[in-house]
């Protein structure tokens, strides 16, 4: 089982990091391979340049892709699981990612193929998983949780991946009220994941 995490967050200091070193835990007790995209480690590009919009906004698929780019293509090749995990920064994923999705998804491969594009296989599954300030029933509330699932999930994963949900661990403002329920989330999403290992 080869699992790719596209890791955003800038601290080492934040919950999401403690949560990304846990779910490494639990993944690495699988004996799964396991590679993490830390995008802020990487310094990942994630504004597009004009060369790069060209060949999106007019489908020029003969224009190159960037080495980096390419590089998260390699990594996406050999993934059986992609987990996306990211704090809730103004109801979205921070602009990091956001910017891997812009850049990453590039057309001719995730979307747009063509006879002359390599296309983005099928991933097994996909997990979203994002630490929230708000509790997830205030979020519910608000329609806020339900937005960021139609984005991440029917829109940035969309049928690219066979298997997808998005798990949300929010109420991090009260965190020592939900540390180890959330804990607790990973362990069990970690051994559902096993549920689609070859």
């Amino acid at each position: 089982m080869n699992i790719l995490i596209i890791y955003s967050h800038p601290s080492k200091k934040s919950y999401t990091f403690q949560v990304l070193e846990h779910l490494k835990f639990q993944i690495l007790k699988q004996n799964w391979n396991l590679e993490v995209s830390d995008l802020y480690a990487m310094n990942f590009q994630s504004d597009m340049s004009e060369q790069e919009y060209e060949r999106e906004g007019f489908a020029k698929t003969v224009l190159p892709i960037s080495n980096d780019v390419l590089d998260e293509h390699a990594k996406i090749e050999k993934a059986d699981c992609i987990i996306f995990l990211y704090p809730v920064w103004w109801s979205d994923c921070p602009a990091k990612l956001k910017g891997w999705f812009d850049r990453v998804y590039s057309v001719g491969y995730a979307y747009g193929q063509n006879e002359t594009s390599q296309s983005m296989k099928t991933i097994p599954y996909g997990l979203v998983i994002c630490t929230a300030g708000h509790p997830n029933a205030f979020l519910k509330e608000i329609n806020m949780a339900q937005s960021m699932e139609t984005i991440m999930l029917e829109d940035r994963l969309g049928k690219r991946f066979e298997n997808k949900e998005m798990l949300i661990l929010g109420g991090t403002l009260e965190l020592e009220k939900v540390m180890e329920y959330h804990m607790k989330q990973i362990d069990e999403i970690v051994q559902k994941i096993k549920s689609y290992s070859a």
